[in-house]
């Protein structure tokens, strides 16, 4: 009997733990430090007081390509926000061995051969903070305001393909957040379901 009330201890701590590591919309965002492609460390904390978008990232998942090959979508969403002040870190949480797990000199010549333009590229090859964060698609969006909390978290656009000839005829839940958190307005989705590849941990 003491040993069944041990395992269900176990247990319940487990699911605890699980549920703590959670992100909550409406809630603050978890605090992380990650090094970039060119080994500078980078703290969420230290973007307090601007709107960070947090875009996990593979380069070689189809529904990544979607977005930024030949669509140019992504580029065109970062080159657009970043210019008005927001952080855009894209994250790659894959490890060593599985797909889409490059050093950050290969992160860079992907970056400049697409013409992306993200504040910087994270490399959480151990995969923590995309746990913390329960990242489970490639792509998968989390949108922090200046406050610290997370307003959005989910898919980039509502619909769940990897054809680009998707992209004109959907809802950018990106752009429709950011635009309606900027100018002050209700946010009318603060969370959808992810779509695209597992995050390769």
């Amino acid at each position: 009997m003491k040993t069944h009330l041990i395992a269900v201890a176990v247990l319940l701590t487990g699911l605890a733990s699980t549920l703590i590591a959670a992100v909550e919309t409406g809630k603050s965002a978890k605090d992380f430090t990650l090094t970039d492609s060119n080994g500078k460390s980078h703290s969420l904390s230290g973007f307090k007081g601007k709107y960070v978008v947090l875009e996990w990232y593979n380069p070689d998942c189809p529904f990544v390509k979607k977005h930024y090959n030949g669509s140019d979508n992504m580029q065109a969403l970062q080159k657009e926000y970043t210019a008005k002040g927001v952080i855009w870190l894209s994250i790659n949480s894959s490890a060593t061995g599985k797909q889409g797990h490059y050093s950050g000199e290969e992160f860079n010549k992907i970056m400049a051969e697409k013409k992306s333009a993200p504040t910087a590229i994270l490399l959480d090859q151990d995969g923590k903070v995309g746990r913390e964060y329960e990242a489970k698609t490639t792509p998968h969006i989390f949108i922090v305001n200046p406050e610290g909390v997370l307003i959005y978290q989910g898919a980039i656009d509502s619909t769940a393909s990897a054809d680009p000839a998707d992209i004109a005829n959907s809802e950018n839940y990106v752009k429709a957040t950011l635009d309606a958190a900027m100018s002050g307005k209700a946010i009318v989705k603060g969370s959808t379901k992810p779509y695209g590849c597992s995050v390769k941990y």
